[in-house]
C-alpha cells in the first residue's frame, strides 16, 4: 500500500495576482485527477519569494508552500517536458514550474501534468507513489 507525493510547481510573471495562481492550481488539479488521500504541496524557486501572490495562493489553498534553491530545480531539468528560452534566460531552468514540482515531488518523480499557464502564471503537477510506514521492512 502506499500514498502518492503530489507536488505542484508554481511559476508566474511579476506581480501576478493570487486570484490567478489559485484558479490555474484548481484546474491542474482538476485535470491531473489528483487524489486527495496523498501528500500534496506547493512548490517554486526561492527566486520567488518577493512575489506575493504565491504565499497568497498557497494559503487560500490551504496547501503548504516551499521554496527551493534553484540547484534543485536545475537537478530536475532533464526531466521537464517543455522549454521556454525566457525562462531559461531567467532562471537557468526549462520550465520554473515543471522543475519545481519534479523537484518538490522528489527523486524518481514524475510529470503527471506538464505546464499550463494562464493569466501570467504556471502551473506542473508531479508525482511519486511513497510506501506507507507499516508497508516498509526491516
Amino acid at each position: 500500500m502506499s500514498r502518492t507525493v503530489t507536488a505542484i510547481g508554481i511559476g508566474c510573471r511579476a506581480s501576478c495576482p493570487a486570484d490567478a495562481i489559485v484558479a490555474l492550481v484548481r484546474r491542474a488539479l482538476a485535470a491531473a485527477a489528483v487524489a486527495d488521500d496523498g501528500l500534496l504541496a506547493m512548490f517554486t524557486t526561492v527566486e520567488k519569494q518577493a512575489e506575493p501572490g504565491i504565499p497568497a495562493a498557497a494559503t487560500a489553498l490551504a496547501i503548504p508552500l516551499v521554496y527551493l534553491p534553484r540547484s534543485a530545480l536545475e537537478a530536475a531539468a532533464p526531466s521537464a517536458a517543455t522549454r521556454s528560452e525566457r525562462v531559461v534566460a531567467l532562471f537557468g531552468v526549462p520550465s520554473v514550474a515543471e522543475t519545481a514540482a519534479l523537484a518538490g515531488a522528489g527523486p524518481g518523480a514524475r510529470l503527471v501534468l506538464p505546464r499550463i499557464s494562464a493569466d501570467g502564471a504556471s502551473c506542473a503537477v508531479a508525482a511519486i507513489p511513497q510506501p506507507l510506514a507499516e508497508d516498509v521492512q526491516p
